[in-house]
Protein backbone atom coordinates (compact mmCIF):
# COMPACT_ATOMS: atom_id res chain seq x y z
CA UNK A 1 0.00 0.00 0.00
CA UNK A 2 1.32 3.43 -1.00
CA UNK A 3 0.56 6.97 0.14
CA UNK A 4 0.67 10.26 -1.78
CA UNK A 5 3.78 12.31 -0.89
CA UNK A 6 4.68 15.75 -2.25
CA UNK A 7 7.94 17.59 -1.66
CA UNK A 8 7.40 21.03 -0.21
CA UNK A 9 9.18 23.54 2.00
CA UNK A 10 8.39 23.81 5.70
CA UNK A 11 7.13 27.44 5.39
CA UNK A 12 4.87 26.43 2.47
CA UNK A 13 3.29 23.66 4.54
CA UNK A 14 2.74 26.00 7.49
CA UNK A 15 1.01 28.46 5.17
CA UNK A 16 -1.50 25.91 3.86
CA UNK A 17 -5.13 26.72 4.76
CA UNK A 18 -6.61 24.60 7.52
CA UNK A 19 -9.13 22.01 6.42
CA UNK A 20 -12.63 22.69 7.63
CA UNK A 21 -13.90 19.99 9.99
CA UNK A 22 -16.70 17.86 8.63
CA UNK A 23 -19.46 15.91 10.29
CA UNK A 24 -19.47 12.13 9.89
CA UNK A 25 -21.69 10.74 7.18
CA UNK A 26 -23.89 7.70 7.56
CA UNK A 27 -22.64 5.13 5.06
CA UNK A 28 -25.38 4.08 2.65
CA UNK A 29 -26.21 0.48 1.86
CA UNK A 30 -24.32 0.55 -1.44
CA UNK A 31 -20.98 1.32 0.22
CA UNK A 32 -21.64 -1.07 3.09
CA UNK A 33 -22.31 -3.83 0.58
CA UNK A 34 -19.26 -2.89 -1.50
CA UNK A 35 -17.01 -3.02 1.56
CA UNK A 36 -18.39 -6.45 2.40
CA UNK A 37 -17.86 -7.77 -1.14
CA UNK A 38 -14.26 -6.59 -1.50
CA UNK A 39 -13.47 -8.29 1.82
CA UNK A 40 -14.61 -11.72 0.65
CA UNK A 41 -11.33 -12.94 -0.92
CA UNK A 42 -9.33 -12.60 2.31
CA UNK A 43 -12.09 -14.07 4.47
CA UNK A 44 -12.56 -17.02 2.14
CA UNK A 45 -8.79 -17.61 2.03
CA UNK A 46 -8.65 -17.70 5.86
CA UNK A 47 -11.78 -19.88 6.24
CA UNK A 48 -13.18 -17.15 8.46
CA UNK A 49 -16.03 -17.81 10.86
CA UNK A 50 -17.29 -16.20 14.04
CA UNK A 51 -19.37 -16.76 17.16
CA UNK A 52 -21.53 -14.44 19.24
CA UNK A 53 -22.09 -14.09 22.98
CA UNK A 54 -25.17 -12.39 24.49
CA UNK A 55 -25.79 -10.40 21.30
CA UNK A 56 -29.55 -10.83 21.78
CA UNK A 57 -29.21 -8.01 24.37
CA UNK A 58 -28.57 -5.51 21.57
CA UNK A 59 -31.62 -4.14 19.79
CA UNK A 60 -31.81 -4.71 16.03
CA UNK A 61 -31.56 -0.99 15.29
CA UNK A 62 -29.81 0.08 18.50
CA UNK A 63 -26.51 1.90 17.86
CA UNK A 64 -23.55 0.81 19.95
CA UNK A 65 -19.81 1.19 20.31
CA UNK A 66 -17.89 -1.76 18.87
CA UNK A 67 -14.42 -2.11 20.39
CA UNK A 68 -12.08 -4.37 18.46
CA UNK A 69 -8.54 -5.60 19.03
CA UNK A 70 -6.11 -4.57 16.30
CA UNK A 71 -3.82 -7.12 14.67
CA UNK A 72 -3.71 -6.50 10.93
CA UNK A 73 -5.64 -5.07 7.98
CA UNK A 74 -8.06 -8.00 7.98
CA UNK A 75 -9.68 -6.51 11.12
CA UNK A 76 -11.58 -4.02 8.94
CA UNK A 77 -12.69 -6.78 6.58
CA UNK A 78 -13.97 -8.80 9.52
CA UNK A 79 -15.98 -5.87 10.85
CA UNK A 80 -17.45 -5.17 7.41
CA UNK A 81 -18.78 -8.71 7.23
CA UNK A 82 -19.99 -9.60 10.70
CA UNK A 83 -21.74 -6.25 11.24
CA UNK A 84 -23.53 -6.21 7.87
CA UNK A 85 -26.22 -4.96 7.22
CA UNK A 86 -26.06 -2.73 10.32
CA UNK A 87 -24.98 0.85 9.77
CA UNK A 88 -21.61 1.66 11.33
CA UNK A 89 -18.89 4.30 11.11
CA UNK A 90 -15.21 3.53 11.63
CA UNK A 91 -12.70 5.63 13.58
CA UNK A 92 -9.71 5.81 11.23
CA UNK A 93 -6.39 7.65 11.25
CA UNK A 94 -5.98 10.79 9.17
CA UNK A 95 -3.21 9.26 7.05
CA UNK A 96 -5.69 6.66 5.78
CA UNK A 97 -7.71 9.55 4.25
CA UNK A 98 -4.78 10.86 2.20
CA UNK A 99 -5.63 10.71 -1.50
CA UNK A 100 -8.98 9.05 -0.90
CA UNK A 101 -10.84 11.37 1.45
CA UNK A 102 -14.10 11.27 -0.55
CA UNK A 103 -14.22 7.47 -0.48
CA UNK A 104 -13.36 7.27 3.22
CA UNK A 105 -16.20 9.66 4.02
CA UNK A 106 -18.66 7.69 1.92
CA UNK A 107 -17.69 4.53 3.78
CA UNK A 108 -18.43 6.41 6.99
CA UNK A 109 -14.93 6.84 8.41
CA UNK A 110 -14.29 9.34 11.23
CA UNK A 111 -10.76 10.84 11.11
CA UNK A 112 -8.50 11.02 14.14
CA UNK A 113 -4.81 11.51 14.91
CA UNK A 114 -3.11 8.66 16.74
CA UNK A 115 -1.98 9.43 20.28
CA UNK A 116 -3.10 13.05 20.09
CA UNK A 117 -5.79 14.34 22.47
CA UNK A 118 -8.77 15.20 20.31
CA UNK A 119 -12.06 16.33 21.85
CA UNK A 120 -13.54 16.69 18.37
CA UNK A 121 -13.40 12.89 18.04
CA UNK A 122 -15.76 12.48 21.01
CA UNK A 123 -18.13 15.03 19.50
CA UNK A 124 -18.05 13.21 16.16
CA UNK A 125 -18.73 9.85 17.83
CA UNK A 126 -21.65 11.27 19.84
CA UNK A 127 -23.09 12.83 16.68
CA UNK A 128 -22.78 9.49 14.85
CA UNK A 129 -24.42 7.50 17.62
CA UNK A 130 -27.19 9.87 18.67
CA UNK A 131 -27.96 11.91 15.52
CA UNK A 132 -27.14 9.51 12.70
CA UNK A 133 -28.21 6.49 14.79
CA UNK A 134 -25.22 4.60 13.44
CA UNK A 135 -22.85 2.45 15.46
CA UNK A 136 -19.14 3.27 15.81
CA UNK A 137 -16.28 0.82 15.32
CA UNK A 138 -13.14 1.76 17.23
CA UNK A 139 -9.72 0.13 17.59
CA UNK A 140 -8.66 1.64 20.94
CA UNK A 141 -5.19 0.09 20.82
CA UNK A 142 -4.58 2.49 17.88
CA UNK A 143 -1.48 0.57 16.66
CA UNK A 144 -0.78 -2.99 15.64
CA UNK A 145 0.96 -5.18 18.19
CA UNK A 146 4.72 -5.64 17.79
CA UNK A 147 4.99 -8.82 19.89
CA UNK A 148 1.51 -10.37 19.64
CA UNK A 149 0.26 -9.06 23.00
CA UNK A 150 -2.14 -6.20 23.66
CA UNK A 151 -0.82 -2.67 23.20
CA UNK A 152 -1.50 0.15 25.66
CA UNK A 153 -5.04 1.50 26.03
CA UNK A 154 -5.73 5.18 26.76
CA UNK A 155 -6.70 6.08 30.33
CA UNK A 156 -9.49 8.20 28.88
CA UNK A 157 -11.35 5.22 27.43
CA UNK A 158 -13.52 4.54 30.49
CA UNK A 159 -14.60 8.16 30.63
CA UNK A 160 -15.34 8.05 26.90
CA UNK A 161 -17.78 5.18 27.44
CA UNK A 162 -19.62 7.20 30.07
CA UNK A 163 -19.88 10.23 27.77
CA UNK A 164 -21.23 8.19 24.87
CA UNK A 165 -23.85 6.35 26.93
CA UNK A 166 -24.46 3.47 24.50
CA UNK A 167 -23.95 -0.31 24.73
CA UNK A 168 -20.42 -1.61 24.21
CA UNK A 169 -19.74 -4.72 22.14
CA UNK A 170 -16.33 -6.41 22.07
CA UNK A 171 -15.01 -8.05 18.90
CA UNK A 172 -12.01 -10.30 19.53
CA UNK A 173 -10.15 -11.84 16.61
CA UNK A 174 -8.10 -15.03 16.65
CA UNK A 175 -5.44 -15.85 14.09
CA UNK A 176 -5.29 -12.39 12.53
CA UNK A 177 -1.93 -11.60 14.12
CA UNK A 178 -0.53 -15.08 13.43
CA UNK A 179 -1.51 -14.76 9.77
CA UNK A 180 0.11 -11.36 9.29
CA UNK A 181 2.37 -10.17 12.16
CA UNK A 182 3.57 -6.63 11.62
CA UNK A 183 7.27 -7.50 11.91
CA UNK A 184 7.09 -10.06 9.08
CA UNK A 185 6.99 -7.54 6.24
CA UNK A 186 3.46 -8.12 4.90
CA UNK A 187 4.21 -11.77 4.15
CA UNK A 188 0.94 -13.51 4.89
CA UNK A 189 0.80 -17.03 6.28
CA UNK A 190 -1.84 -19.70 5.66
CA UNK A 191 -3.72 -19.42 8.96
CA UNK A 192 -7.41 -19.72 9.77
CA UNK A 193 -8.95 -16.57 11.25
CA UNK A 194 -12.00 -16.40 13.51
CA UNK A 195 -13.71 -13.92 15.82
CA UNK A 196 -16.08 -13.64 18.74
CA UNK A 197 -18.55 -10.78 19.09
CA UNK A 198 -19.73 -10.26 22.67
CA UNK A 199 -22.19 -7.84 24.25
CA UNK A 200 -19.94 -6.42 26.94
CA UNK A 201 -21.61 -3.52 28.73
CA UNK A 202 -25.10 -2.03 28.81
CA UNK A 203 -25.68 1.73 29.23
CA UNK A 204 -26.94 1.02 32.78
CA UNK A 205 -23.77 -0.96 33.66
CA UNK A 206 -21.60 1.82 32.26
CA UNK A 207 -23.49 4.46 34.23
CA UNK A 208 -23.13 2.57 37.52
CA UNK A 209 -19.38 1.95 37.15
CA UNK A 210 -16.53 4.41 37.60
CA UNK A 211 -14.21 5.28 34.73
CA UNK A 212 -11.40 3.36 36.46
CA UNK A 213 -13.60 0.28 36.84
CA UNK A 214 -14.50 0.44 33.16
CA UNK A 215 -10.84 0.77 32.22
CA UNK A 216 -10.04 -2.36 34.20
CA UNK A 217 -12.82 -4.30 32.46
CA UNK A 218 -11.50 -3.21 29.08
CA UNK A 219 -7.88 -4.06 29.91
CA UNK A 220 -8.94 -7.60 30.81
CA UNK A 221 -10.94 -7.92 27.60
CA UNK A 222 -8.00 -6.79 25.49
CA UNK A 223 -5.44 -8.97 27.23
CA UNK A 224 -4.15 -11.54 24.76
CA UNK A 225 -0.99 -13.43 23.90
CA UNK A 226 -1.19 -14.53 20.27
CA UNK A 227 1.85 -16.79 20.52
CA UNK A 228 0.36 -18.64 23.50
CA UNK A 229 -2.92 -18.89 21.59
CA UNK A 230 -1.06 -20.36 18.62
CA UNK A 231 0.63 -22.99 20.78
CA UNK A 232 -2.46 -23.88 22.81
CA UNK A 233 -4.45 -24.40 19.61
CA UNK A 234 -1.69 -26.15 17.67
CA UNK A 235 -1.78 -23.58 14.88
CA UNK A 236 1.00 -24.53 12.50
CA UNK A 237 2.93 -21.89 10.56
CA UNK A 238 5.26 -23.75 8.23
CA UNK A 239 6.22 -20.87 5.94
CA UNK A 240 9.98 -20.62 5.49
CA UNK A 241 9.91 -16.82 6.06
CA UNK A 242 8.28 -16.86 9.50
CA UNK A 243 11.27 -15.23 11.23
CA UNK A 244 11.99 -12.67 8.50
CA UNK A 245 12.55 -9.24 10.12
CA UNK A 246 11.85 -10.56 13.63
CA UNK A 247 14.76 -8.29 14.62
CA UNK A 248 12.35 -5.34 14.30
CA UNK A 249 10.66 -6.53 17.50
CA UNK A 250 13.52 -8.46 19.15
CA UNK A 251 16.27 -5.91 18.64
CA UNK A 252 18.37 -6.64 21.75
CA UNK A 253 20.42 -9.78 22.29
CA UNK A 254 19.79 -11.27 25.77
CA UNK A 255 23.24 -12.88 25.76
CA UNK A 256 25.65 -10.06 24.86
CA UNK A 257 23.08 -7.23 25.38
CA UNK A 258 24.02 -5.59 22.09
CA UNK A 259 21.22 -3.63 20.44
CA UNK A 260 20.47 -3.38 16.73
CA UNK A 261 22.61 -6.34 15.71
CA UNK A 262 20.00 -9.08 15.56
CA UNK A 263 18.86 -10.32 12.16
CA UNK A 264 15.74 -12.32 11.42
CA UNK A 265 15.91 -14.30 8.21
CA UNK A 266 14.06 -17.42 7.13
CA UNK A 267 13.29 -19.35 10.30
CA UNK A 268 16.18 -18.04 12.39
CA UNK A 269 17.15 -15.01 14.46
CA UNK A 270 20.89 -14.45 14.92
CA UNK A 271 22.91 -11.85 16.81
CA UNK A 272 25.63 -10.55 14.51
CA UNK A 273 27.64 -9.41 17.53
CA UNK A 274 27.99 -12.67 19.51
CA UNK A 275 26.67 -15.10 16.83
CA UNK A 276 24.03 -16.55 19.17
CA UNK A 277 21.34 -18.11 17.02
CA UNK A 278 17.69 -19.01 17.62
CA UNK A 279 15.24 -21.09 15.60
CA UNK A 280 11.56 -20.11 15.41
CA UNK A 281 9.57 -23.34 15.09
CA UNK A 282 6.23 -23.89 13.35
CA UNK A 283 4.29 -23.17 16.54
CA UNK A 284 5.96 -19.87 17.40
CA UNK A 285 8.47 -21.18 19.95
CA UNK A 286 12.08 -20.03 20.06
CA UNK A 287 15.03 -22.29 20.83
CA UNK A 288 18.77 -21.64 20.71
CA UNK A 289 20.43 -23.75 18.04
CA UNK A 290 23.36 -24.27 20.39
CA UNK A 291 23.57 -23.92 24.16
CA UNK A 292 21.11 -22.32 26.55
CA UNK A 293 17.99 -20.45 25.44
CA UNK A 294 17.53 -17.14 27.26
CA UNK A 295 13.93 -17.01 26.04
CA UNK A 296 11.63 -19.46 24.29
CA UNK A 297 8.59 -17.15 24.10
CA UNK A 298 8.69 -14.01 21.94
CA UNK A 299 6.51 -11.89 24.31
CA UNK A 300 8.85 -12.78 27.21
CA UNK A 301 11.85 -11.54 25.22
CA UNK A 302 9.94 -8.36 24.31
CA UNK A 303 8.90 -7.81 27.96
CA UNK A 304 12.54 -8.17 29.02
CA UNK A 305 13.48 -5.46 26.52
CA UNK A 306 10.77 -3.23 28.00
CA UNK A 307 12.17 -3.70 31.50
CA UNK A 308 15.65 -2.88 30.20
CA UNK A 309 14.30 0.34 28.70
CA UNK A 310 12.54 1.24 31.95
CA UNK A 311 15.78 0.65 33.87
CA UNK A 312 17.67 2.90 31.46
CA UNK A 313 15.11 5.66 32.07
CA UNK A 314 15.28 5.25 35.86
CA UNK A 315 19.09 5.32 35.76
CA UNK A 316 19.15 8.40 33.49
CA UNK A 317 20.85 6.48 30.70
CA UNK A 318 18.12 6.35 28.07
CA UNK A 319 18.84 8.47 25.00
CA UNK A 320 17.93 8.14 21.34
CA UNK A 321 19.09 10.46 18.58
CA UNK A 322 19.12 10.03 14.83
CA UNK A 323 19.14 12.09 11.67
CA UNK A 324 15.70 11.75 10.12
CA UNK A 325 13.82 12.42 6.91
CA UNK A 326 10.82 14.55 7.88
CA UNK A 327 7.34 14.39 6.40
CA UNK A 328 4.33 16.31 7.69
CA UNK A 329 0.63 15.61 7.83
CA UNK A 330 -1.55 18.71 8.03
CA UNK A 331 -4.51 17.77 5.81
CA UNK A 332 -6.06 14.79 4.02
CA UNK A 333 -4.78 15.74 0.56
CA UNK A 334 -1.26 14.39 0.83
CA UNK A 335 1.79 13.90 3.06
CA UNK A 336 4.39 16.66 2.65
CA UNK A 337 8.10 15.88 2.62
CA UNK A 338 9.74 18.97 4.09
CA UNK A 339 13.38 18.02 4.48
CA UNK A 340 15.77 16.54 7.01
CA UNK A 341 16.57 17.04 10.66
CA UNK A 342 17.42 15.33 13.93
CA UNK A 343 15.00 13.55 16.26
CA UNK A 344 16.05 13.15 19.89
CA UNK A 345 14.25 11.24 22.62
CA UNK A 346 15.23 11.45 26.28
CA UNK A 347 13.61 11.68 29.70
CA UNK A 348 12.58 15.21 28.71
CA UNK A 349 10.54 13.88 25.79
CA UNK A 350 10.88 14.27 22.03
CA UNK A 351 12.84 17.09 20.41
CA UNK A 352 12.71 17.48 16.63
CA UNK A 353 14.80 20.05 14.77
CA UNK A 354 15.38 20.49 11.07
CA UNK A 355 14.46 22.17 7.81
CA UNK A 356 17.53 24.44 7.91
CA UNK A 357 16.78 25.60 11.44
CA UNK A 358 13.16 26.57 10.74
CA UNK A 359 11.57 23.60 12.52
CA UNK A 360 11.74 22.96 16.24
CA UNK A 361 9.14 20.85 18.00
CA UNK A 362 9.07 19.64 21.62
CA UNK A 363 6.77 16.95 23.01
CA UNK A 364 6.77 16.21 26.74
CA UNK A 365 6.54 12.61 28.06
CA UNK A 366 3.22 13.23 29.80
CA UNK A 367 1.53 14.47 26.62
CA UNK A 368 0.63 10.94 25.46
CA UNK A 369 0.53 7.42 26.87
CA UNK A 370 2.31 6.09 23.75
CA UNK A 371 3.76 7.16 20.41
CA UNK A 372 2.86 6.09 16.90
CA UNK A 373 5.76 4.06 15.57
CA UNK A 374 5.55 1.56 12.77
CA UNK A 375 7.60 -0.85 10.68
CA UNK A 376 7.95 0.01 6.97
CA UNK A 377 5.13 2.59 7.06
CA UNK A 378 3.36 2.61 3.68
CA UNK A 379 6.42 0.77 2.34
CA UNK A 380 8.55 3.89 2.88
CA UNK A 381 10.48 2.85 5.98
CA UNK A 382 10.32 2.53 9.76
CA UNK A 383 8.69 5.64 11.22
CA UNK A 384 8.29 7.50 14.51
CA UNK A 385 5.39 9.95 14.39
CA UNK A 386 4.94 12.79 16.87
CA UNK A 387 2.84 15.93 16.78
CA UNK A 388 -0.35 17.65 17.84
CA UNK A 389 -3.63 18.84 16.39
CA UNK A 390 -1.83 21.35 14.18
CA UNK A 391 0.58 18.95 12.48
CA UNK A 392 1.96 15.43 12.59
CA UNK A 393 5.69 14.88 12.01
CA UNK A 394 6.55 11.55 10.40
CA UNK A 395 10.22 10.94 11.17
CA UNK A 396 12.11 8.26 9.23
CA UNK A 397 15.42 7.43 10.96
CA UNK A 398 18.39 7.53 8.59
CA UNK A 399 20.70 5.76 11.02
CA UNK A 400 20.88 2.05 10.26
CA UNK A 401 19.27 -0.15 12.90
CA UNK A 402 16.02 -1.10 14.62
CA UNK A 403 14.78 1.76 16.81
CA UNK A 404 11.04 2.16 16.60
CA UNK A 405 10.06 -0.63 19.02
CA UNK A 406 12.42 0.69 21.69
CA UNK A 407 11.24 4.28 21.21
CA UNK A 408 7.60 3.22 21.56
CA UNK A 409 8.36 1.30 24.77
CA UNK A 410 10.39 4.21 26.13
CA UNK A 411 7.57 6.68 25.49
CA UNK A 412 5.10 4.36 27.26
CA UNK A 413 7.38 3.79 30.24
CA UNK A 414 8.14 7.51 30.63
CA UNK A 415 4.42 8.24 30.64
CA UNK A 416 3.79 5.59 33.29
CA UNK A 417 6.64 6.85 35.44
CA UNK A 418 5.31 10.41 35.24
CA UNK A 419 1.86 9.12 36.21
CA UNK A 420 3.22 6.96 39.03
CA UNK A 421 2.21 3.69 37.40
CA UNK A 422 4.23 0.66 38.47
CA UNK A 423 5.95 -1.60 35.94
Amino acid sequence: MKIKITKSSYPEVLALPKEAPFKPKRANMFFRTLLKLVSFPDLIATHFDYTTTDMDRLGKKEPCLYLMNHSSFIDLEIAANILYPRSFNIVATTDSFVGKSWLMRQIGCIPTKKFVSDLSLIRAMKYTLHELHSSVVMYPEASYSFDGTATALPDSLGGCLKLLGVPVVMIRTYGAYTRDPLYNGLQRRKVKVSANMKYLLSPEEIKSASADELNEILRKEFTIDNFSWQQENNVRVDESFRADFLNRALYKCPHCHTEGMTEGRGTRLVCKSCQKEYELDEYGRLAATDGESAFTHIPDWYAWQRQCVRNEILEGKYHFSSPVRICMGVDTKRIYEVGHGVLTHSSEGFHLTGCDGLLEYLQKPQSSYSVYSDFNWYEIGDVICIGNNNALYYCFPETKGDFVAKVRMAAEEMYKLRKGVKA
